[in-house]
């Protein structure tokens, strides 16, 4: 593959940090031209930007040769500098979910369709090994007929962060549920309704919504998300769990550290029951993933469909269907 001459607008959004980390560990795939910070904006993580050369946007965007960006923004800043970079005939990672604006990010993927580059979006679960071979089967037929998805990613977070999640249409769930929003469609497909219940927990005196859920209704049954920012060993609780007519698969823990603070390798647990016969007591088979990076997937990933050695499975209009259900869960 040949280096892709790259960019990071942003150092704000909470994934920026490992973003950068990424471009700089594999050199070989990319080459790194340096990083722009907007005005207003900061660097969450600096130590990932060390020894990397700082610009502003429009010097970053004027680079001789660049081809892609990774767009690392606020959150409600997303949409507005990827399309800058995709006007400019740059491709795309931009980070979850996109701004708050339904109408800007119709307008952005009017932009990637329009010039033809590369848009790809910061939901690393697509690239989860336990995710991929959960799919594969569900393809296969080996579940039967999908009925349920459940899945939960939840944390406990500071009061002054999950004050923050008022910022954006309903909190939590447009901050880390849209993830799961992500996965549900990504497994089971669009849905024919979505219900938002989202709340505020309260503790602390907090006021946002903290505490998000959203049951998505299909022909044959119901999925829900759930997303909390006030939960006690919420880490430990983050699952997905898809059931079908002929068996159960549960990803819990759903990517944890290997080893807290020393590494950045996650695992994911899988318990899994494919054969109908057997008593309800029975939990199944029992394993877990090899030890992963879910960065490292994700960007190169990224780079490969840069290069044009791979197409990416999402299309801009996937991705506009996933950002509407999104704010369907949101209350929008």
């Amino acid at each position: 593959m040949q280096r892709i001459k790259i960019g990071q607008i942003g150092a704000e959004h909470d994934h920026a940090g490992e973003i950068m980390r990424t471009l700089k560990k594999y050199p070989e795939v990319f080459d790194l031209v340096g990083f722009a910070v907007p005005e207003g904006e900061k660097i969450a993580a600096p130590k990932q930007y060390e020894g990397v050369s700082q610009m502003s946007v429009e010097e970053l965007l004027a680079v001789p040769g660049l081809q892609a960006v990774t767009v690392e923004t606020y959150e409600l800043n997303l949409t507005k500098y990827a399309t800058m970079a995709i006007k400019r005939g740059l491709a795309v990672h931009m980070d979850k979910p996109g701004g708050s604006e339904l109408s800007a990010f119709e307008e952005m993927i009017s932009a990637v369709q329009e010039n033809g580059v590369v848009f790809h979006t910061g939901y690393m679960y697509r690239y989860n090994p336990a995710v991929l071979k959960l799919k594969q089967r569900i393809e296969n037929g080996e579940l039967g007929e999908i009925y349920s998805v459940e899945a939960h990613m939840d944390c406990g977070h500071s009061a002054a962060k999950r004050e923050w999640l008022g910022a954006f249409p309903g909190g939590m769930m447009f901050f880390l549920g849209c993830h799961l929003i992500d996965m549900a469609i990504f497994l089971r497909g669009f849905p024919e309704e979505i219900v938002p219940y989202n709340a505020s927990t309260g503790i602390g005196g907090v006021t946002a919504p903290d505490y998000g859920f959203a049951v998505l209704k299909y022909p044959n049954g119901v999925s829900f998300v759930k997303s909390c920012a006030a939960e006690v060993g919420g880490y430990m609780r983050r699952q997905l769990v898809v059931t079908g007519s002929k068996g159960s698969v549960q990803l819990l823990p759903f990517e944890a550290m290997v080893d807290y603070g020393r590494t950045t390798d996650i695992y994911t647990g899988v318990r899994e029951c494919l054969d109908t016969s057997r008593s309800w007591w029975n939990d199944g088979f029992r394993y877990t993933t090899p030890a992963f990076d879910r960065y490292a997937a994700m960007m190169k990933g990224f780079a490969s469909y840069v290069a044009g050695e791979k197409e990416n499975p999402f299309s801009p209009d996937y991705e506009l269907a996933v950002y509407r259900a999104i704010l369907l869960a949101c209350g929008r």
